[in-house]
């Protein structure tokens, strides 16, 4: 995303004679909430946060929707838009061709498709460079994953719930942080067991990357509703952070999951919902 610099850059200097016009978004045609952002053949949707003041630099979390979903489904949820829409940050939710994701290899068309929203997000909004954060579910956290593995050297963390690329891949990009959640009773996206029942394996893949070895340090279990329990297990790795959160139950995002990651990488207090 350092190829976005130039194009926030552009953005601060029109920022000042647009105050008095609300949010800038350039000389781009208007989009927001249901009405789709065009980008070429595809397109993209994008919320603004609550409160705004139509200058202040925005947080990013951009998110890629499940399988045969669209990006409108992502930012109608409580789990995901609301979630964003609460703390202050711009959810920006892509469209997946035929409503899925092409996340098998690294020379998807999805990826670039991806920087051509943030940089198009970037000629809109004023974006903070150093709190552009990437989700996904199902799916769409497989594409989630792609996309840092490919072109995350500047995302600030992956927030990642029941899905992922293959564990034994390398990676030539990664983002600052890691954070993914799995069911342990996961029968779609099956949770991806390691040797010896190893649960801790759903994020090898970027231990090995980032050179954690061990078996992590455990954490306080957590709760965002009475009724699921979340196990923590951390690693520090030479100034990048992962964390893996475990849970009894299926195939979903879990109710506070994404609100409660934002809150600690933005350094809120950890609220519901």
């Amino acid at each position: 995303m350092t190829r976005f610099l130039l194009l926030l850059s552009t953005a601060y200097m029109c920022a000042t004679s647009a105050l008095a016009m609300g949010p800038w978004k350039g000389n781009a045609a208007p989009c927001g909430g249901d009405l789709a952002c065009e980008l070429g053949e595809r397109s993209y949707h994008v919320m603004e946060p609550e409160d705004w003041d139509g200058v202040t630099p925005l947080p990013v979390l951009l998110h890629f929707h499940g399988w045969s979903r669209t990006g409108k489904h992502a930012q109608r949820s409580d789990r995901v838009g609301a979630s964003a829409k609460r703390r202050g940050v711009l959810l920006v939710t892509p469209n997946g061709r035929g409503k899925s994701w092409n996340f098998w290899t690294a020379g998807t068309e999805d990826v670039p498709f991806a920087d051509a929203v943030l940089a198009d997000v970037n000629r809109r909004y004023p974006v903070d460079q150093k709190k552009v954060y990437v989700s996904g579910y199902s799916y769409g956290s497989a594409m989630a994953w792609r996309y840092v593995c490919q072109s995350g050297a500047d995302v600030a963390a992956l927030l990642a719930v029941a899905g992922s690329i293959d564990q034994t891949e390398t990676c030539p990009q990664a983002p600052e942080e890691v954070r993914h959640v799995h069911g342990l009773a996961d029968q779609v996206m099956d949770f991806p067991m390691g040797p010896g029942g190893d649960v801790t394996y759903p994020v090898a893949l970027w231990r090995r990357a980032f050179g954690c070895d061990g078996a992590g340090a455990p954490q306080k279990d957590w709760q965002a509703r009475s009724f699921l329990t979340f196990s923590r297990t951390s690693w520090s790795c030479a100034g990048r952070d992962v964390t893996l959160d475990l849970h009894p139950g299926g195939h979903f995002i879990p109710h506070g999951w994404i609100g409660r990651q934002l809150d600690e990488l933005l350094g809120l207090t950890p609220s519901y919902p």
